[in-house]
This record gives C-alpha cells, sequence and structure tokens, in this order.
C-alpha cells in the first residue's frame, strides 16, 4: 500500500513538473513534492496531497529566488557600469 502511494506520488511529481516550461518550475517542483509528500505520509498517510502542495510551495520558493538574483545582479551593473554576462 505504501510502495503504491509512493510510485503515485513520484509519478504526480514528475507530471506537474515536466508541464512546466522552465528549468526552476521544475527544480522547485521536484524538492517540494518530494519535501511534501514525505511530510504528507507523516501527518496522516496524505502523500499525494503533501508533492501536490509541496510542488506548488517549492515553484514559488524558487521563482521568489530566481527574481531576487536577478535584482541582485541588475543592482551590481548599475553600481560597476558594466554587464556580467
Amino acid at each position: 500500500m505504501k510502495l503504491e502511494y509512493l510510485a503515485l506520488t513520484a509519478a504526480l511529481a514528475t507530471g506537474i513538473a515536466t508541464a512546466g516550461a522552465g528549468r526552476a518550475q521544475a527544480v522547485g517542483c521536484l524538492s517540494g513534492a518530494a519535501a511534501g509528500a514525505v511530510a504528507g505520509h507523516y501527518a496522516g498517510h496524505h502523500a499525494v496531497l503533501g508533492a501536490i502542495g509541496g510542488c506548488v510551495a517549492g515553484h514559488e520558493i524558487a521563482k521568489h529566488r530566481e527574481k531576487k538574483e536577478r535584482m541582485q545582479e541588475t543592482q551590481t551593473e548599475q553600481q560597476t557600469g558594466y554587464m556580467s554576462k
């Protein structure tokens, strides 16, 4: 029974991750889904729901991290007067 939930969770996380187009979406979704599945499992055998919630949360965290990195890069370019890439 547990193996079935684990397989379903992995398939769901992979499907959601591949549906997105960007690298940050896949990375955030996969890591969040893995953490959410474990947390959901220990919180009452809700691994699939945890994986879905973790995917959404992981995507948002990755998106905010990417935005912050872009802002820091822009500030560095403005301060130094040249582009780093």
